[in-house]
């Protein structure tokens, strides 16, 4: 699967339980079209200790989901859809409602 979404890039999510709630990409997965952002779509998992001096438990980890389900943030005008410009060798992300290169 395609995408024009990158690591580091600040996304707002549009759909789901964490629907209008902003962070940054950590992972994208081309082959399964999910991404994990920081901070969201916690999901709670429980932890065996690695030896004896440490405690098991439960923790909440960042869970996937999909690349539909989020835009990117433009500096500019906020949520938008992202445009491939190609200039000679180089292509460059830009947003659609204004036109910034991203």
């Amino acid at each position: 699967m395609t995408t024009k979404l990158k690591k580091g890039d600040q996304v707002q999510v549009i759909t789901g339980k964490d629907k209008g709630k902003k962070g940054r990409v950590l992972r994208v997965d081309r082959l399964t079209g999910k991404i994990i952002v920081e901070g969201l779509n916690l999901v709670k998992k429980t932890q065996r200790p690695k030896n004896q001096k440490d405690k098991g438990g439960i923790i909440e980890i960042e869970s996937a989901f999909s690349i539909a389900n989020v835009m990117v943030i433009c500096k500019k005008c906020g949520p938008t859809r992202l445009g491939i410009k190609v200039e000679g060798n180089s292509k460059n992300r830009f947003c659609r409602k204004c036109g910034e290169i991203l």
